[in-house]
């Protein structure tokens, strides 16, 4: 009513007349909306509340981190609260929930998607060496691989990925035009040159697990598996909890970047849209399985607590926390 009021007090009617407030009032009550002249410019005039002017503070926040990047206004609200406490931004997730639902903002959308891995029956398969525990105790204990399409303008793009488990760092990816073997030899040679470039030359004891798709049951994958000194294992066929963690990791990619960001126009472009989300989801993007770190932090905190005396071993402890607290005890 005041927004009326204020709409119309200045609406001239002719020979340079105007409704004018108290007018306007007067109207109003006859037809059954009492307001007086004095509550009008109260409303006015009253100062807004300490509450409304934090609101808008945090408003504009949020409205900068969404516009400083696609994939971040991809985030939802408990997610964008992480990234503005981890900013220094003493906000409460309560707030930030309320000004997401009073400007309509929602996070990306998670759907599901067809299968695209046919296996090769008359593939000798390598043991599930998994059972569904993607819970090591330190990264390069087992890595977890698989693909996604992409469709763009000029047909299909396939992407596959390399994840540790341990950090859930995606180590290794590669953009291709065909769903075949070098598409996932090409990923696990980049998560090969990866460690090699932090360093790690030794990966006995890692565990490489995939589906049953043909290209990670072929002869090319498993061999260079077997060169690397890296165990091969392979889900049961058909059933994606037995690769739930790659699954999980390809949704977000999809759900995150894919879909939202769109439409694609050729391989490259999915290419650089791959490279931007990788690095966004590795060193960004909080995880809840990490206690709301990144893969990229999760891993410092190991290396900087591992101990170095032989024969000690490692356990790992996740303990819940909030956001800029070390919740991975390592001893």
């Amino acid at each position: 009513m005041i927004a009326f009021i204020t709409e119309h007090k200045d609406h001239r009617v002719g020979d340079g007349l105007r409704w004018g407030v108290e007018p306007l009032c007067a109207v109003l009550t006859e037809h059954g909306i009492p307001i007086s002249p004095s509550t009008y410019y109260e409303w006015v005039t009253r100062k807004p509340s300490a509450r409304a002017l934090r609101d808008e503070q945090v408003t504009e926040l949020i409205r900068a981190e969404r516009a400083s990047s696609k994939l971040v206004a991809g985030l939802g609200s408990p997610k964008m609260w992480l990234r503005l406490r981890g900013k220094g931004h003493d906000v409460a997730r309560c707030t930030v929930e309320r000004l997401y639902r009073a400007n309509g903002w929602e996070g990306a959308r998670y759907g599901r998607k067809p299968r695209t891995k046919i296996p090769d029956e008359r593939a000798a398969r390598a043991a599930d060496l998994v059972n569904r525990d993607f819970d090591p105790v330190a990264p390069n204990r087992l890595w977890v691989a698989d693909f996604t399409y992409v469709p763009t303008w000029l047909g299909m793009v396939y992407v596959a990925f390399v994840i540790d488990a341990f950090s859930r760092r995606v180590i290794g990816w590669r953009a291709a035009t065909s769903m075949s073997t070098p598409l996932v030899l090409d990923a696990l040679e980049h998560a090969l040159f990866t460690r090699a470039q932090e360093g790690v030359t030794d990966l006995t004891g890692l565990v490489a697990h995939s589906d049953a798709g043909s290209q990670y049951t072929s002869i090319a994958f498993t061999s260079r598996l077997l060169e690397a000194g890296v165990d091969a294992s392979v889900g049961s066929v058909g059933d994606a909890y037995d690769n739930a963690l790659a699954e999980s990791t390809i949704g977000s990619f999809k759900t995150e970047q894919i879909n939202r960001n769109g439409p694609w126009r050729d391989v490259n472009h999915v290419e650089v849209a791959t490279f931007e989300w990788v690095d966004f989801f590795n060193t960004q993007r909080p995880h809840e399985s990490l206690d709301d770190l990144t893969p990229a932090v999760v891993e410092q905190i190991h290396y900087a607590h591992r101990t170095p005396s032989p024969g000690l071993g490692e356990t790992h402890n996740r303990v819940s926390g909030h956001p800029g607290r070390s919740q991975f005890a390592i001893t």
